[in-house]
């Protein structure tokens, strides 16, 4: 009897893919039968839409319906997919006119009483539609801030079944409806910790300082209030604001996990991840079964990772970064598909000298066994701290520092910072990388920007000894160019590799 389509997105992980729904009315015994894989949210749309409609004081025919969303292989979760149907249904019954909404993508979930509700995932979704070609996009309104950040798409915010009918019913008589208003981008400067409130400590600020400039990640090995976290914490204040395209990956990610700070339409500045050590595998890395969702790893994507009491991680967690350390990605297989997340995260782990806290310089006070300590340090395995470049020890706050005067704050390390970063962003702007820790080793022991052997010495005789993997030498390397560029000078010198070394093997577990 009819047949309506209109569009929806269906999310993988944090991308996604264009959906046609179809909604046909045939004669016959009252039925209602989906296709297309849909979860069992997805699937109980029908029973929404009928009340919905019935509040806006129209009916769905009680006939024989098939819904179908293509492609039919994708699996379809969660309720997005509610006005979709809704839509593809009136369509169907000519209650909107079908010309209209084939060409308009509709996202968001019914109440019961008409209400559109929000859902997570909203930006990847209109991202999905606009590389699809769609121009016009319905979304909720409370979704809508974050929807008008995709460029060259339409927009419109809807609050209810009601609200949307009246939307397309005027498009069709030639009104030309207002899209959602353009929101601000990017919220009030947000507060980030001072590193002047750390007290002491000027070796490990000056390791924060290295890592910050050059987006190396980090093991910080002290006692229990040494300030460990209070470093950790304050990186992310000293790293620059996001680029546009970064901080929409990074607002992607939020708007999955549903996390997005309502006052604010674009996560500008780096996120700060701090999982709790009893994190699942899933939780840390990212997993699920009818879908799969980011983790913690994904969610500190463009920032910093910490891991505060790292060793009382689980083995198969810490594993699990090797993997994302390297390619900046985590691949989740399952039977049927695999997904892609996003995790170029900058890692600083933390961890206490032994299980007590107390093995301090000459520990006298500690009551761990050798079998103790190694057992603890033993979850650190060899091929992830190969992966972490900075590497230093903190001891306990002195008297005569806390008497002294306070350290630099936060935004005359974070100017040192900027300054280095954009030497390496000239750098190598022929390339595809922007910060010295994500270009190859190949390449910096390559001809254009190798180091001469006088330079490299301190490098190849701790490779000699075994001190040192090929991994650790090119991770030295970037840590001298990192040097360089926050001493302003071009190339790296002997000092630099030497000050590079130290900071590889100066914590207690660098062997």
């Amino acid at each position: 009897m009819g047949l309506g389509r209109t569009h929806a997105v269906a999310l993988s992980g944090v991308e996604g893919r264009l959906v046609e729904v179809e909604a046909h009315m045939a004669q016959g015994l009252p039925a209602m039968t989906m296709s297309g894989l849909p979860d069992a949210a997805c699937s109980r749309a029908p029973n929404r839409i009928r009340a919905a409609v019935e509040d806006c004081g129209l009916t769905i025919p009680q006939r024989r319906w098939t819904i179908n969303l293509t492609p039919a292989w994708l699996p379809k979760t969660g309720s997005g997919f509610d006005i979709g149907i809704a839509v593809a249904q009136l369509a169907a019954t000519a209650v909107l006119p079908p010309t209209v909404v084939e060409s308009v993508v509709h996202i968001g979930e019914l109440g019961l009483d008409g209400a559109v509700r929000p859902v997570a995932g909203v930006l990847p979704m209109v991202v999905a539609a606009a590389d699809a070609g769609m121009r016009t996009v319905v979304v909720p309104s409370a979704n809508a801030r974050e929807a008008v950040l995709v460029p060259g798409v339409r927009i419109y915010g809807v609050s209810s079944l009601r609200e949307l009918i009246d939307l397309h019913l005027a498009a069709h008589a030639g009104a030309v409806p207002v899209p959602a208003a353009l929101v601000p981008d990017r919220g009030p400067s947000e507060l980030v910790p001072d590193l002047a409130d750390v007290v002491g400590q000027p070796e490990a600020r000056a390791a924060l300082e290295v890592a910050a400039a050059g987006r190396h990640h980090m093991l910080m090995v002290g006692a229990p209030g040494a300030g460990k976290t209070m470093l950790a914490e304050r990186l992310p204040g000293l790293l620059p604001e996001l680029e546009r395209s970064e901080a929409l990956e990074v607002t992607a990610v939020h708007s999955v996990l549903g996390v997005l700070d309502s006052a604010r339409s674009l996560v500008a500045r780096a996120p700060f991840v701090a999982p709790h050590h009893g994190a699942s595998m899933a939780a840390v890395i990212g997993g699920g079964s009818a879908r799969v969702r980011p983790g913690a790893v994904s969610r500190a994507h463009r920032g910093v990772l910490f891991l505060d009491e790292t060793p009382e991680f689980r083995r198969d967690v810490l594993d699990g970064l090797r993997q994302p350390l390297e390619s900046g990605e985590v691949v989740i297989a399952r039977a049927d598909r695999q997904t892609r997340l996003p995790a170029r995260f900058q890692l600083v782990a933390a961890a206490n000298p032994c299980p007590c806290g107390r093995g301090v310089g000459k520990g006298e006070r500690c009551e761990c066994t050798p079998l103790a300590r190694r057992t603890y340090f033993g979850k650190l395995s060899g091929p992830l701290l190969d992966r972490i470049d900075v590497r230093v020890s903190l001891l306990p706050v002195s008297l005569t520092a806390l008497a002294g005067p306070p350290g630099e704050t936060t935004h005359e390390v974070a100017q040192r910072v900027r300054a280095a970063r954009e030497r390496q962003r000239e750098r190598w702007s022929e390339t595809p990388w922007t910060v010295n820790a994500e270009v190859p080793g190949s390449m910096l022991r390559g001809d254009r920007w190798r180091l001469p052997r006088l330079v490299t010495r301190p490098l190849e005789r701790a490779m000699d000894v075994g001190e040192l993997t090929l991994r650790g030498y090119d991770r030295c390397l970037r840590i001298a160019w990192t040097l360089a560029d926050l001493d302003g000078v071009d190339r790296p010198q002997a000092g630099h590799l030497g000050h590079a070394l130290a900071l590889r093997t100066s914590s207690e577990v660098a062997a």
